[in-house]
């Protein structure tokens, strides 16, 4: 029996299909295949993602895959890295020069974050809750891209490590939580044009359930970019403050 080249391997082409070409492997790369993950899922949900289906999009074999990505627990991760990606990639193409105070460049981050957020619900879920379960050091480098970022624009302006930390931990949870909150109203009907009947709220009792009745249709009717931004600067504006106020940090304009 002829030896089969394992997952991963970057040996002879053996797993795309002869009718391919050479023009079809030359074309084939990592940022490809998650670019093209990502359209699958925001097309079709997460449970459309798999290898064969991924393969399909691309044109490809399934087992063409594997040299850029182990499987599909590998390609979660992938979705991430794209995500984070393209937040870091929108960040550099809106940066200012001079560098904007602390709180300005943190509202920055988390609009841009929201922004991403609109474009791939479907991944922000991945965002919230995957990366919990590996470790900071194995974590996708976009990821730690952006960690990187935020803790240096706290302590550009003078935060010692603990407190720049406390400001990180309540700015990604803050930032994050409510986008999923936001998130979280599924349209039961999108052709409904009144809230109720689009939220499905007509299938809630009002008797057992009055105030949701009351008042999650108003979810579907706000400004969610100035309620996280609000809520952002309350947070801010309890934490300690920052030593270089004046010179690098102040105000959230």
């Amino acid at each position: 029996m002829a030896e089969q080249d394992s997952p991963g391997h970057d040996g002879p082409d053996r797993d795309v299909p002869a009718h391919e070409g050479p023009e079809k492997r030359a074309r084939l790369n990592r940022p490809l295949v998650l670019r093209a993950a990502v359209a699958l899922v925001d097309r079709e949900g997460l449970s459309a993602l798999t290898m064969r289906r991924l393969a399909g999009e691309l044109g490809v074999e399934s087992m063409a895959l594997y040299r850029y990505t182990p499987g599909k627990e590998a390609l979660l991760d992938g979705l991430i890295e794209a995500y984070f990606a393209e937040v870091n990639e929108s960040l550099r193409g809106s940066a200012q020069t001079p560098e904007p105070a602390w709180r300005a460049e943190l509202r920055r981050i988390a609009r841009t974050f929201a922004a991403v957020a609109h474009a791939h619900p479907e991944i922000l879920p991945l965002v919230a809750t995957r990366p919990l379960a590996v470790p900071m050091t194995r974590r996708p480098a976009p990821v730690l891209d952006l960690t990187e970022h935020i803790l240096a624009v706290l302590g550009r302006a003078g935060f010692d490590d603990s407190t720049a930390l406390t400001v990180y931990r309540a700015f990604v949870a803050w930032s994050l939580g409510c986008m999923l909150v936001d998130k979280r109203q599924v349209v039961d009907n999108e052709d409904e044009p009144d809230p109720v009947m689009r939220l499905g709220l007509h299938r809630l009792s009002a008797t057992d359930y009055p105030r949701l009745r009351a008042l999650v249709p108003r979810f579907a009717d706000f400004d969610d970019e100035a309620e996280l931004l609000a809520g952002l600067d309350s947070l801010l504006d309890r934490m300690p403050p920052a030593p270089l106020d004046g010179f690098y940090g102040g105000g959230a304009s």
